[in-house]
């Protein structure tokens, strides 16, 4: 389903509808992230994914065209590129161990430590909730600026629009 929803996307060129089928995508990206037992990454990717990134696309569009503009050079560079980054992100999964495999490295050297010492470091229980709050607090205060960030800016970008539309609306009426 996800590559059906992807090659969607990429066929739409009204850009409304590649905005609804985006969030679809992330709603099914976070359903696999739920099978996978990743619930707390699932739901980052319904928040930001199919919440706050749709919300801003489709304000975006409110302040564009709704249709997207005929590319003026053929796609096969782009297509070529984005192929051999593929190749290489599968090239560089070869070796990993296989998904739930117990002779894992993660599951003899690091795993184990969580769950013997996290309720005596951390005071806390659930081992998934101390690990990402306390030995991944900075990694996620990162995220959470990143994320903030980016939300900053495309309001900027978004608010210049809108000023430059608006003051070329006064100019007009002055004129008449």
């Amino acid at each position: 389903m996800l590559v059906v929803t992807a090659l969607g996307i990429v066929r739409m060129r009204s850009l409304l509808a590649a905005a609804m089928l985006t969030s679809i995508y992330s709603l099914l990206s976070a359903s696999v992230f739920v099978v996978l037992d990743a619930v707390d990454v699932a739901l980052t990717e319904a928040a930001v994914g199919a919440g706050i990134s749709t919300i801003l696309m489709l304000a975006t569009i409110a302040l564009t065209a709704d249709k997207e503009k005929t590319p003026k050079h053929r796609p096969l560079l782009p297509l070529a590129v984005v192929c051999a980054t593929g190749a290489a992100l599968i090239y560089g999964t070869l070796d990993m161990p296989r998904y739930g495999d117990p002779d894992a490295p993660i599951h003899k050297y690091v795993a184990p430590v969580y769950i013997q010492d996290t309720p005596v470091e951390m005071g806390v229980p659930n081992v998934v909730t101390s690990v990402l709050a306390s030995y991944r607090g900075y990694d996620t205060l990162g995220e959470v600026t990143v994320i903030f960030t980016a939300g900053v800016g495309v309001l900027v970008l978004l608010g210049r629009g809108y000023r430059k539309r608006n003051a070329n609306e006064k100019r007009k009426w002055k004129k008449n």
